[in-house]
This record gives structure tokens, sequence and C-alpha cells, in this order.
């Protein structure tokens, strides 16, 4: 299993949110790059870089600081997601060495969408979902949706993405330790691999992830924790290698 270091971006900054609220953030660095070789250099395999101003604005705004992480790690793969509402963002950011692209709120209210990227872009488009008591959520978390978040994971997965990152909002941010049960009952209804976010606080959530792994788990997004210093990341890797055979 992956352990997944997050650097959300805004104002060109290395912040954190609490559940998706723009109002309440921590910064934690002024030079995401410089945060990008911590997470590198601690024995990270992927990153997850999420534009917060370009996904409240609808398009990419700190585009520029994504492009520099992916300049200074070729070979490393990043999936980032914030402000992707056309193919001309995904075409973009994949020139600029960016591995993944992450559709959230356009993959719900436009759902052929993400047929179409999957399309032109096969291999590179995952979905993310965000979800509260089963129902997914949109636009930076501010609304809840009618939709079931397991029905739109079948579709996604027929479409052809290549993964769903599913967070939980209700714990995202505040470390509360993340959402097993939600996340093995999603894992189960679909054969993509769910790459898991929200609320992990500690080793003993990776633990716990990693007891699940063989559902079809295979990462865990973490940010809030390994700022914080609740969760030593290059510790939690090696338990996750430990525990799942990496």
């Amino acid at each position: 299993m992956l352990i997944i270091p997050a650097i959300d971006i805004k104002d060109g900054k290395c912040v954190r949110l609490r559940q998706g609220d723009m109002d309440q953030e921590t910064v934690f660095s002024d030079d995401p790059v410089a945060m990008a070789a911590r997470w590198v250099e601690a024995g990270a395999r992927r990153l997850h870089l999420v534009d917060l101003n370009g996904a409240f604005a609808g398009k990419p705004v700190n585009a520029h600081v994504v492009a520099a992480i992916a300049e200074a790690y070729p070979d490393l793969p990043i999936q980032v997601g914030g402000g992707i509402r056309d193919a001309e963002t995904v075409q973009t950011y994949l020139d600029a060495g960016v591995s993944y692209v992450i559709i959230g709120t356009q993959a719900v209210t436009a759902p052929h969408f993400v047929n179409d990227l999957c399309l032109e872009f096969p291999g590179h488009i995952i979905v993310g979902l965000d979800a509260k008591d089963g129902k997914v959520a949109v636009d930076g978390w501010s609304k809840l949706s009618k939709h079931d978040v397991i029905d739109m994971a079948r579709h996604f997965e027929q479409d052809g993405v290549e993964a769903i990152v599913y967070t939980d909002i209700s714990r995202d941010g505040m470390m509360s330790g993340v959402n097993i049960d939600a996340t093995v009952r999603l894992a189960q209804s679909i054969h993509i691999p769910v790459i898991a976010s929200g609320g992990i606080t500690n080793i003993d959530d990776i633990r716990r992830l990693c007891e699940v792994e063989s559902e079809g788990i295979t990462g865990a997004i973490t940010g809030r924790a390994i700022y914080e210093g609740t969760l030593d990341f290059a510790e939690a890797q090696r338990l996750a290698d430990e525990l799942t055979g990496e």
C-alpha cells in the first residue's frame, strides 16, 4: 500500500484546511517544492497535489507550482486535483509531467466529461469522490448531492477511470481516524483501486488500512497528520510495506 503525502496549495503556499473550509487554514510551508522534497527524501513513491484556489475558482490557479514539483521529480508519479474542468487543463498537466489528474465536482455534475477524458487520456484519469453519510459532496464540499457514492463509483469504473480517491469529508482534517467501514464498502463494490483519504491520524490508522488492503484499497493519502507530527511518514510507509508485502 502506498502512503501518499498531500500537498495542498493555496496562494502558492502549502496549507491544510479543516473540512475544506478556506477560512480555516494552517500554513505549513511557503515553499511547496521544498515540501515535496521533504516527503520524497522520506520515501514517498507518489505525491497528491491539490490546487485549492483552483478547486474554488473552477480553473487552475497554482498550476505553476504543480509544474515546478513535477519538473523537480520527473520520475515520481504525481496526481493532481482542483479546478480541472476541461480537456485542455488535463493536457497541460500531463505535458508538465503529472501522471494522473483527479476529477472531482465536474465528475458529478457532468458525468459524460469523465467518459470523454478516459477515451482521450486513457490511464491518466482518477475520480475523487467526497462523501458524507454515503452521499457525494460537490463544490469544495459546500453542497451535498443526492448521488449515492457507490453507484457513482461503479459508473466511473465503467468509464475506465484508473482509481477512485475516496474522502470521508466529515473526518478530513479533523484528526478523528479514518472511516474504514465506508472505505471498505466502496472498495468491495468496484474492481478498480480505491485510495483512502480523510481522517488518517496515526500509525494505528495505517495498520487498520493495511488489514483491509486486500479489498482493493491500494493507497492512503495523508496530510495534517504528517504535518503536525502525529504520524511519521517514513515509519508509516515502512509499516505498510511490511504488512502488505510491497
